[in-house]
């Protein structure tokens, strides 16, 4: 379920996406509020859920790991334990940065960044050795063109009614 935000949580939700590690009296300034008033808002959201954890972003180039697949899953199993096997092993799997079950023809994406592809055929094949999976395709992305961590943070539409 959604939590109600009105433009001053949106402010500092943008201002966090922005720069967590901004002092609380620089977020204070640029939303038009005061240092306690923000405190209060930040807590009251991170107890809500709408603020997650504070980590920082690294550069995957910086560290080495230039190559981006997108992994395409088909699978003929759908039972439960064979799921559970599934989700455990991506888990474990510290180049998997997302995971997703799908609608459609495809059952699950992942995003993997590795090295190179020798190092993604070290993970399709550490992957296939631990679950029983239909079909794999692997894209290489060429080139990142966005990628953002930051979440649009919308005026609240049910407030004014409109659509």
């Amino acid at each position: 379920m959604a939590v109600r935000l009105d433009e001053l949580d949106r402010k500092i939700l943008a201002e966090l996406q922005a720069d967590a590690s901004q002092t609380l009296d620089e977020i204070a300034a640029k939303v038009g509020s005061s240092k306690t008033p923000v405190w209060n808002r930040i807590r009251k959201m991170r107890d809500a859920g709408v603020i997650g954890p504070t980590t920082v972003i690294l550069d995957p180039e910086a560290l080495g790991l230039e190559a981006c697949f997108f992994v395409l899953i088909r699978t003929s199993e759908h039972e439960s334990e064979w799921q559970k096997r599934f989700l455990e092993t991506l888990r474990r799997r510290p180049e998997v940065l997302e995971a997703h079950r799908l609608a459609g023809e495809i059952d699950y994406i992942l995003k993997v960044q590795v090295a190179n592809a020798r190092a993604y055929d070290d993970f399709y094949q550490a992957l296939i050795s631990e679950v029983r999976i239909f079909n794999v395709t692997a894209l290489l992305s060429m080139e990142r063109i966005k990628s953002t961590t930051a979440y649009p943070v919308l005026p609240d539409q049910t407030a004014t009614g409109s659509a």
